[in-house]
């Protein structure tokens, strides 16, 4: 058996594990999981492991809420590229690089982080990682794994972010994933703790790209936005969208009714 197997593939009565994330997921309920965590972290930070265990190693310890699982990621999002598991983990649907996504939806776990300590490293974490939304990908996961409290001191961050990846846009840059799509998943997670901030984001996107998929994304804002606001941004999404965006806007302002 590897170091590999024995620290992630068993579960803690000593069987083998199906899934990496049945291990992951059990540690919430069974304590023995910490007897592994200097193996998994000695595992995380050997340059002579293989990349995917190093990297599922991270994703581990960074959803137990481990300071150590926390400083690797803030050390990954400071230089994406070079991080040391990078492109181990490709999307399918845009043949691009998934570790940041899985690694932000590992960050967003809370359970264990008041055992450990660690809510300002936590903090730290989601925002070095909002902090790339306009040049990683995330899949469709950013907008929503960070929670209301700890999304109302990263605001700042997500309104840089965006503005600058609408500016980047707007300069005609590309990316290898769907770009638009993103800053509008995260301008609409906004919606729940600032609507007038969510609003103002999304027309800001929209008003440099409004392919139907961002489109269609974007009517989520209008089952959350309230009031004027709602119709504001419901008008425009009207304005440029098709006749399937439309319809799907005219089912949003009819839920609100």
């Amino acid at each position: 058996m590897t170091r590999f197997q024995e620290l992630l593939r068993t579960d803690f009565d000593g069987h083998p594990a199906e899934d990496i994330d049945d291990v992951i997921l059990d540690a919430f309920d069974d304590t023995r999981y910490r007897e592994r965590v200097p193996g998994i972290i000695e595992l995380m930070n050997d340059p002579a492991a293989p990349e995917s265990e190093r990297f599922l190693a991270c994703l581990a310890l960074t959803t137990w809420a481990e300071p150590q699982g926390y400083e690797a990621v803030i050390r990954a999002a400071a230089d994406p590229k070079n991080a040391p598991w990078y492109g181990a983990l490709i999307d399918r649907k845009f043949s691009v690089d998934s570790t940041f996504a899985q690694l932000a939806a590992a960050a967003g776990e809370r359970d264990m982080v008041t055992e450990k300590g660690t809510g300002e490293q936590r903090v730290e974490v989601l925002r070095a990682l909002i902090r790339l939304a306009d040049s990683e990908y995330f899949e469709d996961k950013l907008g929503e794994i960070v929670d209301d409290a700890t999304l109302r001191l990263l605001l700042g961050d997500v309104r840089d972010v965006v503005e600058r990846g609408v500016r980047f846009i707007a300069d005609g840059g590309k990316r290898s994933f769907d770009l638009t799509t993103q800053l509008v998943d995260l301008a609409v997670g906004v919606a729940r703790v600032d609507v007038s901030l969510a609003v103002e984001l999304a027309l800001r996107v929209l008003s440099v790209g409004s392919s139907p998929r961002a489109l269609k994304h974007a009517v989520t804002l209008i089952y959350r936005a309230p009031g004027p606001e709602r119709r504001r941004f419901a008008d425009y999404v009207m304005s440029i969208g098709d006749e399937e965006v439309r319809g799907l806007v005219r089912e949003a302002l009819a839920a609100g009714t």
